[in-house]
């Protein structure tokens, strides 16, 4: 079993102060703890955040050539690291490893923010004016479970490329991606406190960070519950936030449609990441004379899925990232029949 015992702090590893809680992580495959994770405190987040904003003053004054370089150091040491990315997602969260698009889409944010920056208007001058944007400071960064390795990534990388500096902290779900990441980092030379790595709950990192005075941008993606929370932590200090609360929608399929392409679409992006995404489409709206014949249509395309290990190649959907959330699946089954829907399959 992996013992992991350090945070990313100031560009090197450092343990945490003070007693610190641990967390298992549990392989949804098999229901076996297969690492330990310690639980940061405030403590350790106001050591990060006087890190990042010991960094930011140089940091902040870098060039875009400069800037530009850092992104292509990390997208070259991050391309090297694709099948280790995958294999601890795999683990943490049971997405297939089929499911590349989990580590590819994360370093495309690199390369898109490095063609963004390439030409940037970071100052313009509009009639008599001039108009100067400039970083905004420490960027506080809380990612989700369900995309543990792209959407810190969505975070970082136009942080990096605006000049500011970062705090991370990853679900306590999925960190040892993030782990990765910081050796990316390390790896790829990010200067000393402008990335730093901070595992912890929302109660004991999350608050911390979004109340923190020198922290300037709280970004959070997640449920609404824990971004209502964040948003009230941050009152106080009035600091920017920006928040990602995801919400699964519905597909409309009109009366004209491919009921044979929508059923194939629909269960393709329900059960993509082992349905796993705020984007599943998990309703569908068609028209009830046709209700019938897109039910056999989802059933069919259903059949098809490859259900077992995430870690076999021949895998389409594995297991959900933990019991808790298998039981809230089951329960809203439940609730589904109890007022009236059919159990296809």
């Amino acid at each position: 079993m992996r013992q992991h015992r350090h945070f990313y702090i100031d560009g090197r590893w450092v343990e945490p102060a003070g007693e610190t809680r641990t967390f298992e992580l549990v392989d949804p495959a098999t229901e076996r703890v297969f690492a330990t994770v310690p639980l940061g405190s405030a403590e350790d987040v106001d050591r990060a955040v006087r890190a990042a904003r010991r960094a930011f003053a140089v940091f902040s004054s870098s060039s875009r050539r400069e800037r530009l370089a850092l992104l292509q150091r990390i997208v070259d040491v991050m391309s090297k690291r694709e099948a280790d990315f995958m294999a601890i997602a795999s683990q943490e969260m049971g997405t297939p490893l089929s499911s590349v698009s989990h580590f590819r889409n994360a370093v495309d944010q690199f390369r898109e923010q490095m063609r963004v920056l390439q030409d940037y208007p970071f100052e313009q001058r509009l009639g008599g004016n001039i108009v100067r944007r400039e970083p905004i400071g420490v960027c506080g960064l809380i990612a989700p479970w369900n995309w543990p390795i792209q959407t810190p990534c969505t975070k970082i990388a136009p942080a990096l490329a605006a000049g500011c500096t970062v705090v991370l902290k990853p679900s306590e779900y999925t960190p040892l991606t993030c782990v990765l990441l910081a050796e990316v980092f390390d790896d790829a030379g990010v200067p000393s406190g402008v990335f730093n790595l901070v595992i912890g709950d929302g109660s004991g990192v999350g608050d911390a960070m979004s109340s923190h005075p020198d922290i300037d941008m709280m970004s959070f993606t997640g449920s609404t519950r824990a971004g209502i929370a964040v948003a009230r932590a941050a009152a106080g200090t009035v600091k920017r936030v920006c928040q990602e609360l995801g919400g699964k929608s519905a597909n409309v399929v009109l009366p004209g449609a491919d009921l044979a392409a929508a059923a194939r679409w629909n269960v393709a992006r329900g059960t993509f990441n082992t349905g796993q995404s705020c984007h599943a489409p998990s309703r569908i709206l068609v028209h009830q004379d046709q209700t019938q014949t897109l039910l056999k249509l989802l059933a069919t395309e259903m059949a098809a899925l490859s259900i077992g290990d995430p870690k076999s190649s021949g895998t389409t959907l594995g297991p959900v990232v933990n019991r808790a959330q298998f039981q809230r699946i089951q329960h809203y089954i439940q609730v589904g029949i109890d007022e009236g829907a059919g159990l296809v399959c």
